[in-house]
């Protein structure tokens, strides 16, 4: 009976072992360690982070400040999602060599190619400061004064504070501002392109599939990490050598099952996982929707383009992709939200908070907080959607207008610095212009600007519309732009930016692209900016002291995670499918027969290579196969974000099983709130990375490469 009920005990805590959570690496021991163990974790936090020995956290870099990539082999070798080394894979495509429609393998060193402005970041250690950054900070009254002593003490901090001189110190705020964190570093700027897959591989399902399951994208391309004869960073050079890491992940294809524990390391963006309800409902009812409208109309004009020029198709590959990420996120993310009634339960956990205010008798110092968030969100309303409303459309998606704003910060310079900084600023923006027009097309855009501009008008907050644009004819104004800007070409523009200040700003006040921009910048700077600033700076200020009574008045297991900063983080939970719907069951795992299943021939989306169906028909799957079927992708309950993207997906051994590439589409509200019901990541098998780079490239160089596990033999 005594063993019974330790039997039962122990089942008990294995059920209940929490998940959810995105958490310092440097902070895992205790509770979290405890969690991990009981969820199936084999290693200990030491292992994951050490500053004494090498350990996981030391193949795990920051890749290009966007997505994260793990080290595959002690020669520098790094894997990374298939998307996050778009653009670089793109800039090496041409219409004759086009790497992105045929893949690219190199299957020697000396063919990898260098790629400009790409680098990775490592964590060395961690440290709290947060004593020393809000030293004479809370003697201050208001909270622009506070903002700015905080600044400058991290600016004096992350100068002053030890590293080694090819190290950068970074400080970063956690809590809302109610702790500090050092990150010390180490970049590499020589990295370069050692493989991707065709798009028909990598991109697979492509707008369709996106933050869809299930899944078939085999979302993966590697990249070579190269340094300097002491190991150390180097710009690019044909003398440095293959970088040597610390760590490197062993690969282990012993095969998954449902319910094995999964741990992701990796640099998740940005989660808002403790706003107040009214602010939530916001998302929900007003800003998501009016990003979706923009980009949705955005999308259609470049996708019909694409599907009918090959040159336009490569030009807008990688923008497309990146407008459309966010466009169905934003759709996804308020289906879960609702779905999960979030705006419910936070308004549930705002009753409960208010109650432990006052039975701690914490009325003066926190009773207003949740009157003050319904006042300043009601009044920050129509800024927040003008605010939103002008970004989408000026700066992100209507490519002349983004180009625009910064010819119009170019004049702001000139009336706040002078002529030197207008002249340093003007040289700099010409040279960089190059790339922008390399993959413009005016065509695409001004359809683009047609679309937008109505948009614009229609649901741009009436009381901060600019004249200009009451009853505009969004056709004809498209017409009198792209026919008459000098903004839509590089030679015009060059020719528009040539001369003294005072000839190149007459110039370009004539300009008509030039004056649209200026038309709803000026509007935007002076009617919606300043007060949209004042109101979010109120929000700030009281969600600090509000994240602050959530610390203070939460015990320890209530788990409170600090909200993801692109920084590095640690999450974990299980291998587990879902119920999407009501009658609609999801299992954790899709196979190769999936990708055939949904072969479309020639289609944008859909399309496979000839090779990967012969080796289908075959089933020649190598050691990577498992009862004649080809793994390609599984789901876990791992908390993720935009910048998990590439993370490493680990075992209970701290081995790679896989690499997290998206979520499911329900599933993105866990930047807001997390459902360990609905929330999953998903994940490309290690398996299916390993058959293509073997089996379908032939890239055995690369595999010999690797430290592979497999199953032992019966």
């Amino acid at each position: 009976m005594k063993f019974l009920r330790l039997l039962l005990l122990f089942v008990f805590v294995q059920t209940q072992a929490q998940q959810g959570g995105m958490w310092i690496p440097s902070l895992l021991k205790g509770m979290n360690e405890t969690e991990m163990k009981n969820l199936g974790m084999k290693i200990s936090a030491d292992d994951i982070y050490s500053i004494n020995k090498s350990s996981l956290k030391d193949a795990v870099p920051h890749f290009d400040g966007g997505c994260t990539a793990e080290v595959i082999s002690d020669k520098g070798l790094i894997l990374t999602n298939h998307h996050c080394g778009y653009d670089n894979i793109q800039s090496h495509s041409t219409v004759e060599h086009d790497y992105l429609t045929d893949g690219f393998w190199a299957y020697k060193m000396e063919d990898e190619l260098p790629n400009k402005d790409l680098f990775v970041t490592f964590i060395i250690r961690i440290e709290d400061v947060t004593t020393k950054v809000l030293e004479g900070v809370t003697t201050l009254s208001s909270e622009t004064e506070k903002q700015k002593k905080i600044q400058e003490n991290i600016g004096v901090l992350s100068r002053t504070l030890p590293k080694e001189s090819w190290q950068e110190n970074s400080i970063r705020t956690f809590y809302d501002g109610n702790q500090y964190l050092l990150f010390v570093t180490e970049t590499f700027r020589d990295v370069r392109l050692v493989g991707a897959p065709p798009s028909s591989i990598g991109k697979f399902g492509s707008d369709t599939d996106n933050w869809v399951w299930p899944r078939h994208t085999g979302d993966f391309s590697l990249f070579r990490i190269y340094a300097d004869k002491n190991n150390r960073p180097a710009a690019y050079s044909t003398e440095n050598v293959p970088y040597k890491p610390k760590y490197f992940f062993p690969i282990s294809i012993k095969g998954l099952k449902e319910n094995d524990f999964t741990m992701v390391m990796g640099y998740p963006g940005r989660t808002q996982e403790y706003l107040p309800a009214v602010a939530v409902e916001q998302i929900v009812t007003t800003l998501n929707p009016a990003k979706v409208e923009i980009r949705d109309a955005t999308l259609k004009v470049q996708n019909e383009f694409m599907r009918k020029d090959n040159a336009i198709k490569i030009q807008y590959a990688s923008k497309n992709a990146s407008i459309a990420n966010s466009w169905k996120k934003w759709m996804g993310e308020t289906k879960g939200l609702k779905k999960s009634n979030a705006v419910g339960i936070k308004k549930a956990f705002e009753t409960n908070f208010q109650q432990k205010v006052s039975s701690a008798g914490k009325q003066a110092e926190y009773g207003n907080l949740l009157a003050d968030f319904e006042k300043n969100y009601g009044d920050i309303r129509d800024y927040a959607l003008a605010r939103d409303v002008f970004t989408e459309v000026a700066l992100r998606n209507t490519e002349i207008l983004s180009l625009g704003y910064k010819l119009y910060q170019l004049e702001q310079i000139y009336n706040t610095k002078g002529e030197q900084s207008f002249n340093d600023r003007r040289n700099n923006l010409i040279n960089g212009l190059g790339d922008f027009y390399k993959d413009f097309n005016a065509k695409v855009d001004e359809k683009v600007f047609e679309k937008l501009i109505g948009i614009y008008a229609n649901t741009y907050p009436k009381q901060f519309l600019p004249s200009a644009f009451e009853n505009v004819n969004a056709s004809s104004l498209a017409t009198e732009v792209f026919t008459q800007s000098q903004l839509v070409s590089y030679d015009k523009i060059k020719v528009l930016l040539t001369g003294d200040s005072k000839t190149v700003l007459e110039n370009l006040n004539k300009d008509k692209g030039f004056q649209v921009i200026k038309a709803m910048a000026d509007g935007y700077l002076k009617n919606v900016a300043q007060k949209y600033d004042e109101i979010n700076l109120k929000n700030v200020a009281t969600q600090r002291t509000y994240m602050k009574a959530i610390l203070e008045l939460s015990h320890k297991s209530d788990r409170i995670f600090p909200d993801a900063n692109s920084t590095f983080r640690v999450t974990y939970g299980k291998i587990k499918g879902y119920k999407p719907n009501d009658a609609v069951v999801y299992e954790p795992f899709t196979y190769l027969d999936g990708v055939i299943e949904k072969y479309i021939p020639g289609d944008y989306e859909f399309d496979v290579p000839k090779k990967l169906i012969d080796l289908y028909n075959t089933k020649d799957y190598g050691n990577y196969g498992v009862k004649g079927k080809m793994p390609v992708a599984f789901i876990a309950t791992n908390h993720t974000t935009g910048g998990n993207s590439g993370s490493p997906a680990l075992d209970a051994n701290g081995n790679l099983i896989g690499l997290n590439f998206d979520r499911v589409w329900e599933g993105t509200m866990s930047d807001i709130y997390y459902s360990p019901e609905i929330c999953r990541n998903i994940m490309v098998d290690i398996r299916y990375v390993l058959f293509v780079i073997d089996k379908f490239a032939g890239a055995d160089n690369l595999i010999k490469e690797m430290k592979i596990i497999t199953p032992k033999k019966k």
